[in-house]
Order: C-alpha cells, then structure tokens, then sequence
C-alpha cells in the first residue's frame, strides 16, 4: 500500500558473522551519491546514539550496509559495495571493507538469484569495490538456497549455523597496495608526550595498526570498560593518526576521524596468551589460543573481532619482524587461534617466503563465518529527508 508521505524500499536484514546489515540489489537504490546516502542514514535512523527511528541497532557491528549487484568483471560474479553508517555522526564511509558483512553476501546473491545456485557448495567470486579486491566464498546451498543451520560454532553468535568458507588471499594490500605499507614489518611513531612506540601496519583485508597492550601499561585481559577510558581512546586515536601520517607525508593526525576516513586504519592491542573472561563471563584459557587481541573500532571495543582486521592479523603473523609474530604462539599448523573479548577464533593462513617487497606470499588466508536472513521486505523513510 503506498504512503503519501513514505517511500518504500526492498530490502533484506542479515546477520553476517558478528554483524548485522541491511543488505541491497544495487538496482533498488539510488545512484552512489548524496541521495544514496540520505537514504541509508534515514533508513538507519542515523544521526542519533540510539537510531530508535530507523533500523539500526545503535552499535558499529549493526550500522552497516551491503550493496550487490551481477558483475561484469572477468572473473567475479558480484559486485558488492560496503558502507558504515554513523550512529551519532551524519556520515556514510565508504572507506574500506567488513569481514563479517562480506560473509553475507554469497548467501544473499544466491537467495536473491544474482548467481546461480549450485546444490552442495556454490563457489561465489565477489569484488569489492571499495577496496578493489576479490573474496571468494564458499556457501554452503540446499533445494536452491544457502542453508543457514548447521553445527560450526562462531564465537559472539549463539547457537551454530552453517558454514561459509572466506578466502580473503586476493585482498593483500587492499587499500595501500602492500602488505606491509611502509616496507617494513615494523615503525616507529613519535607521540605527543614524547614517547616512542613500535607498531606493526599491515594490510590485508583492512590497513590495521598493531600496537603490544603491554606498552600502553595494559595487560591484554582489561575490560570493555577499561578499554573505552577516555584516556586510553585518545591514546588509540594518536597512534592511528601518526601511523596515517607515515602513509601520507604531511598529513595531520589530528584529522583521522574526519568524515571520509573515519575508522581507517584500525588498530588492535594485541598481548600474548592467557586466561581471560568473555563479555559473557565465560573463561578462557591462555592454553587454547596463540595471542589475545582487543580490536578498536569507530572508538569502541569490537565484541569480537572483525572480519577484516582477523586476516590482517593472521598475515601479519606470519611477517618476520613484526611484533604480531614475536608475540603469537603457534598452536596449530597453518592457523592462527585468536583470542578476543567473545572467546577464541580461528584463522587459515598458510604461508612461504616470497621476494623482499612482498615478504611472504599466502597460499591460504582466511576464515569460517555463518549467516542468517533474519528479514526481508519493504523498509520506509520519510519522502522529505
């Protein structure tokens, strides 16, 4: 029924991995620009901390958006665009991509018929257009369509589902064009204060900055509490604007959240193994993970850890040099066992030297995700803004 005073807009809500999205046939919005965006935030009730008047759940991990469309690219089947919607800020950044959302998107194409269904396993190549760069996923289908139940166990999403394969191996360098954007497994940035930190930049999936816990006086067991103090947040926020600042000669750090770059790069505090609690107070024990990571994002702690930043992490930690490998354990071949705030996640990452401007080169890097369709239908937003 139409609305004299709402459009309405076909849409799908999606749990992918540990987010939750709207996901769009690109044919059904707008072109890219302005009124693609005023669309979006209205949809998500952004800007407001609690987006109580849209379908957003109040957090980064559910303000975000999937766009698909059939591509035309020699070896890719989809195209899909991310974007993070702001909650508070009125903004919608295309910069860069979401692990968790891209485990979405195979199922989603399917469902939707954009790719043929293929009983057993449907292989699905996606190019993401904001990084350039190809995913391939590994959806599980049943009667023409991605099963959702099923028995592997995601940390952060109760229950089980069915198993989505991710192979992120195409994504090295995804937004510098070098898995080590400086050309060294380690820097150095200068702060305010006079301190002098060494942090790892690694791009793989996502750029992330990774600083060791310890030389911030942390201990890689704090709290989501401890971890959103104001004065360790400005920390964080410094460190990732100097290290933007190693990228871009001249660059002002100050300026590392502006509309536009918000988010990029991340960075994560990682610490070696040890027994912690989860945000639901379970234990976990040092025994069963090569490190502990506290991954920052959009100036919050992430639940768990993204999709994006867990393949950096993983590469990173098979980087001679860098300070993610002189910390990581290696508990199981070809693996990386990561611990994070909603327990232990594994990484595929196999790797073997490669020349010096590429350091290794990955034969295997990447994880398992489930997703779920929670909802599909029409989505309303007022006709005058």
């Amino acid at each position: 029924m139409a609305h004299p005073d709402q459009q309405a807009i076909r849409c799908v809500l999606m749990r992918a991995g540990t987010s939750k999205g709207l996901f769009f046939v690109e044919s059904d919005l707008p072109s890219p620009g302005p009124e693609r965006d005023r669309v979006l935030k209205r949809l998500m009730g952004t800007p407001d901390v609690l987006q109580v008047d849209g379908l957003g759940g109040s957090r980064p991990i559910t303000s975000k958006v999937a766009i698909v469309a059939r591509s035309d690219r020699p070896g890719a089947d989809i195209d899909y665009t991310f974007a993070q919607v702001g909650i508070e800020t009125d903004e919608v950044s295309y910069n860069g991509n979401c692990g968790n959302i891209s485990s979405g998107v195979g199922p989603f194409a399917i469902d939707e018929g954009l790719v043929p269904a293929v009983e057993g396993v449907t292989k699905v190549r996606i190019h993401n257009t904001n990084t350039g760069k190809r995913i391939t996923a590994h959806v599980p289908v049943r009667a023409g369509k991605a099963l959702a139940t099923g028995d592997f166990v995601l940390p952060g999403v109760p229950g089980s589902g069915a198993e989505i394969v991710m192979d992120w191996s195409s994504t090295v360098g995804a937004k510098t064009g070098r898995l080590l954007p400086t050309g060294t497994p380690v820097d150095t940035v200068v702060l305010e204060d006079g301190r002098r930190l060494t942090v790892t930049l690694c791009d793989a999936g996502n750029p992330v900055v990774w600083v060791r816990a310890s030389d911030l006086g942390l201990t890689g067991s704090e709290t989501a509490e401890e971890i959103g103090a104001t004065t360790v947040q400005e920390e964080l926020r410094e460190i990732r604007g100097k290290a933007t600042a190693l990228l871009l000669p001249g660059y002002d750090w100050r300026g590392v959240d502006d509309p536009g770059g918000r988010g990029l790069p991340l960075i994560g505090l990682v610490s070696p193994a040890g027994d912690y609690r989860t945000l639901s107070g379970a234990t976990v024990e040092g025994a069963e993970m090569d490190l502990r990571v506290h991954l920052v994002f959009m100036g919050r702690l992430h639940e768990s850890i993204a999709g994006t930043a867990s393949v950096s992490l993983a590469a990173a930690s098979r980087i001679t040099g860098s300070l993610v490998a002189e910390v990581a354990g290696h508990l199981v071949p070809d693996t990386l066992l990561i611990g994070h705030p909603s327990g232990i996640t594994p990484v595929r990452v196999k790797a073997r030297p490669a020349n010096e401007r590429l350091h290794v080169h990955f034969d295997l890097l990447g994880f398992s995700r489930t997703a779920r369709r929670l909802m599909e239908g029409a989505a309303y937003y007022p006709s005058g803004g």
